[in-house]
């Protein structure tokens, strides 16, 4: 079982540490939201099938308004923001900072009504991982970074850690089905919803031109669907069921350091000492806030998954 259980995890973080390179190629050719929408409709077609043929049961109407939510927050606010900032920022960056959403979540905890208020242990942990952000993406004159990044760019990752935070707070107390995969292949039913109606919007079809597409974006999306989403995805739900949290939580300190390395050996992405400087400071502060605030159930865990 040891073997299965390392096999799984190492699966995951290659997977889910490689998503970020996969949006990277995808967004070359292909709209931002719209590639999202594809992606999360193909992917929540064949989980909420899938489920559905192991003998779980569709949705309910109300569960279906939860999902609803709940994706458009997840994957419109969070994945769909760091779609569309990484047509201008490294995937790596994005990945970094996508690292620090236990540190969101933790703040929005505590200024929610009733919410769990952070020791102070945490707090300390917090101003040491906005620190790691700062030398990340600060001015490039005091960060000593040799190359700038796109400011919207980086903003719209942030807005994404938001939102993902956001998404995973409210999905604590929402109507959910009791299947993990079918409340995820809903999630992605209806949050390719909202990509979609936000893709026409903001009006990025305009002028495109499925034609050009490139084959490098077309196996780009391919291999999110299959592999980012459904392999990761269950190897994700097989470890929950199978491996102590604590042990399935490492993936978020993991995937950013894959993501980074991909970058720079496949994308020509630029890796300064200051990124690992930086990527040592966040991963830190987040390990440390863990070890003070452990999920306590697996659903908890399961929100928390941000990839990309």
């Amino acid at each position: 079982m040891k073997t299965k259980i390392w096999t799984a995890l190492i699966i995951l973080y290659i997977v889910w540490g490689s998503t970020y390179l996969g949006i990277k190629i995808a967004v070359e050719t292909i709209p931002p939201f719209f590639h999202a929408a594809i992606r999360f409709l193909i992917s929540g077609i064949i989980l909420v099938i899938w489920q559905k043929m192991a003998g779980h049961e569709l949705p309910t109407k109300n569960q279906w308004k939860s999902t609803f939510v709940i994706g458009t927050l997840l994957l419109l606010g969070g994945n769909g923001l760091v779609a569309w900032a990484e047509q201008t920022i490294p995937s790596g960056i994005a990945a970094l900072i996508v690292g620090t959403v236990p540190m969101f979540l933790v703040i929005m905890e505590a200024i929610r009504p009733n919410g769990a208020k952070p020791t102070w242990q945490t707090i300390i942990g917090l101003v040491i991982g906005f620190i790691g952000i700062f030398i990340l993406v600060g001015p490039a004159e005091i960060s000593g970074s040799e190359a700038k990044l796109n400011v919207a760019g980086v903003i719209a990752v942030f807005m994404a850690c938001v939102f993902w935070a956001w998404g995973s707070i409210y999905s604590k107390g929402a109507d959910l089905p009791k299947s993990s995969l079918m409340t995820t292949g809903a999630e992605m039913l209806m949050g390719s919803i909202s990509l979609l109606i936000v893709s026409l919007l903001t009006g990025e079809l305009n002028n495109w031109n499925v034609a050009e597409v490139s084959t490098r974006s077309w196996l780009g999306l391919i291999y999110l669907i299959t592999i980012g989403s459904i392999v990761g995805f269950g190897s994700y739900i097989w470890l929950l069921q199978n491996a102590p949290i604590s042990l399935v939580a490492t993936y978020a300190y993991v995937n950013p350091i894959v993501a980074v390395l991909l970058g720079y050996f496949f994308a020509n992405e630029i890796l300064e000492p200051r990124i690992w400087i930086a990527t040592a400071i966040i991963i830190g502060a987040v390990i440390f806030i863990n070890s003070r605030n452990k999920p306590k159930v697996k659903q908890e865990a399961q929100q928390e998954v941000v990839n990309g």
